[in-house]
C-alpha cells in the first residue's frame, strides 16, 4: 500500500463530516435545539446520516464503475454489474424507519468495503486505495450505528 494523496484524503475527510454532524446532534441536546431553529429537522440526527448515507453509497456506485472501465471481457460486465449493487441496496434498503435504515446502510457500506478489496485484488483501483476506504468505512459504520441506537 501506498501514501495516500493529498485531494483524495482531504475530500473523503471533509465527506464524513455530515456523519459526524449526524452524530454530535443526536448525541448533544444544545447541538440538536440550535440546529432544529437554525437549520430545521432535516439537518438533525440520524435524518441527516441516512439522507447522506445513501447519497454516498449510490456515489460509491459510480467510483466502482469507473473502476470498471480498467477491466475488459468477462471481467469488465462483472464488474460493470457489481458497480451497480450499491446504489440499487440504498434504493430498495433505506425506505424503513430509522434502526432498520441506519442498519441497512451500515451493511451496504461494508458491502461496497468488500467490492473495493475485490476490484483491488484485480488491479483495478489506485494502489492507496484500501489505506483510504477501510478506515472510513469503519468510521461511517460506527456513525451508523450510534444513529440507529441513539
Amino acid at each position: 500500500m501506498t501514501a495516500i494523496p493529498r485531494a483524495p484524503l482531504l475530500l473523503t475527510l471533509a465527506g464524513l463530516l455530515p456523519f459526524f454532524w449526524s452524530v454530535s446532534t443526536s448525541l448533544i441536546d444544545p447541538l440538536a435545539s440550535w440546529t432544529i431553529a437554525t437549520l430545521g429537522s432535516r439537518y438533525l440526527g440520524p435524518f441527516v446520516g441516512l439522507a447522506y448515507g445513501t447519497m454516498i453509497l449510490s456515489f460509491m456506485s459510480g467510483v466502482l464503475w469507473g473502476f470498471a472501465t480498467k477491466a475488459e471481457g468477462t471481467q469488465a460486465a462483472t464488474c460493470y454489474g457489481l458497480s451497480v449493487l450499491p446504489a440499487l441496496w440504498a434504493f430498495f434498503m433505506t425506505g424503513s424507519g430509522v434502526v432498520s435504515a441506519s442498519l441497512y446502510l451500515a451493511f451496504g457500506f461494508l458491502g461496497v468495503l468488500m467490492l473495493d478489496v475485490a476490484f483491488a485484488r484485480w488491479g483495478l483501483t489506485p494502489n492507496w486505495w484500501l489505506s483510504l476506504r477501510v478506515p472510513v468505512t469503519a468510521l461511517v459504520v460506527l456513525c451508523l450505528g450510534i444513529g440507529a441506537f441513539s
